[in-house]
């Protein structure tokens, strides 16, 4: 969905919107309730997306399913404020600020980029999940297995040895 950025009222525009983004991710039409607004030449965007999204979890890796909601919160400069920068070091307050080029703003791809940008670091499928064994491999969520998980670094069975020393 483009958006006229001129066509903006004066009193900012709300918008509820259900669209589909084509994404691997991204598995139900995404759930947008967005108030923009347009403050001299910036443009202001915050709100809310909700969307079921396929994650794979960091534990176990098998793949489930979430819902995200995301805050939106982003302020849209014209890209001419860059020209004649060739490196820029963005500083804290800025990362909520984002560019747009002529008169027109995507709005599915701000909706896709606030999605990804969101999207947890090390996502499990379950808070208490036991993952896989590193030596066998073994889903310790569905059985258990025969390792020695305490293996030793060779390089720290000297320290090993010390500590026996002193508790003797």
């Amino acid at each position: 969905m483009k958006l006229l950025i001129s066509e903006i009222p004066e009193k900012g525009l709300d918008l509820e919107l259900r669209e589909t983004i084509e994404n691997d991710i991204v598995l139900s039409p995404v759930a947008a309730q967005l108030r923009i607004e347009k403050i001299g030449n910036e443009v202001v965007v915050e709100g809310n997306l909700r969307a079921d999204i396929k994650l794979q979890c960091s534990r176990c890796l098998k793949e489930f399913c979430s819902e995200l909601s995301v805050p939106v919160d982003v302020v849209y400069h014209p890209v001419e404020e860059l020209k004649g920068e060739d490196k820029h070091e963005v500083r804290v307050e800025e990362l909520n600020m984002d560019f747009y080029s002529g008169e027109e703003m995507d709005i599915l791809a701000l909706m896709e980029e606030q999605l990804v940008l969101n999207l947890p670091m090390k996502p499990l499928c379950a808070e208490l999940c036991k993952g896989i064994c590193p030596k066998c491999g073994t889903d310790l969520n569905v059985n258990s297995c025969t390792c020695n998980a305490r293996v030793i670094d060779s390089r720290l069975e000297v320290l090993k040895k010390l500590l026996d020393k002193e508790v003797s």
